[in-house]
């Protein structure tokens, strides 16, 4: 399948690669077709990636595994809003969470809320507010990376 995206151009990707969340994105509920994509020359997948639509061009947002920004991440759902993702495999569930990226990196947040749950398995997802009342909607990185920077002896 041949997808337009917002940052990257046309990509090709296989059809076994498109993740179905089944609600849609909090505020975009009428796209539910998705894929990841990331700059394997600079990322090899392991920081910032992107969700882009398949059906919308332009909608595209900055997610990461938020345990490289939040050491311990671990939301509490209710079981029956992950019931729609089907059977979980061994694998477990990967999880995302999309960024907010101003010009400050300094204000570079995260939304830890309403992270985006998705059953690797299935291939389908969905974007489910946390039970945990510390999550923050905008939980700020910066902080969050030098910390974890310092700590791995990277500063």
């Amino acid at each position: 399948m041949l997808v337009k995206s917002k940052f990257f151009g046309d990509v090709d990707i296989e059809d076994d690669k498109v993740i179905t969340l089944v609600n849609g994105l909090l505020g975009f509920e009428d796209y539910t077709k998705f894929v990841i994509l990331y700059d394997s020359d600079k990322s090899g997948g392991d920081t910032i990636s992107w969700l882009q639509s398949t059906e919308e061009q332009t909608l595209a947002l900055p997610v990461v595994n938020p345990l490289f920004i939040k050491e311990g991440y671990n939301p509490v759902i209710n079981d029956e809003l992950l019931e729609p993702l089907g059977e979980v495999g061994e694998d477990g569930y990967f999880v995302l969470v999309t960024m907010r990226i101003p010009h400050d990196p300094k204000d570079v947040s995260c939304n830890l809320k309403a992270p985006i749950i998705i059953n690797p398995a299935t291939l389908l997802g969905s974007q489910i507010v946390a039970e945990n009342e510390d999550y923050d909607v905008r939980y700020n990185i910066y902080e969050s990376v030098q910390a974890l920077k310092e700590k791995a002896g990277d500063l």
